[in-house]
């Protein structure tokens, strides 16, 4: 039995992932870095300690906020 892919919009953009990834993995396929960002999924914060090991459902609205220093 195949896993149908998992279909997310992140910052507004439709996504697709082969599998459910961590939110971690999700940063990594979409080359998203920064140790100053936030997460939040369908209008909830995900905690940073549950960035490796929480997985992204089918549906699941997603934005990821990276802050920028500056002045």
């Amino acid at each position: 039995m195949t896993q149908a892919p998992i279909r997310v919009t992140v910052n507004g953009t439709a996504r697709e992932f082969p599998t459910a990834p961590t939110f971690v993995e999700m940063l990594q396929a979409l080359a998203i870095e920064g140790r100053r960002l936030a997460i939040e999924r369908n209008g909830e914060i995900v905690p940073r300690s549950r960035l490796g090991e929480a997985r992204l459902a089918d549906g699941d609205r997603i934005e990821v906020v990276v802050a920028v220093g500056g002045g």
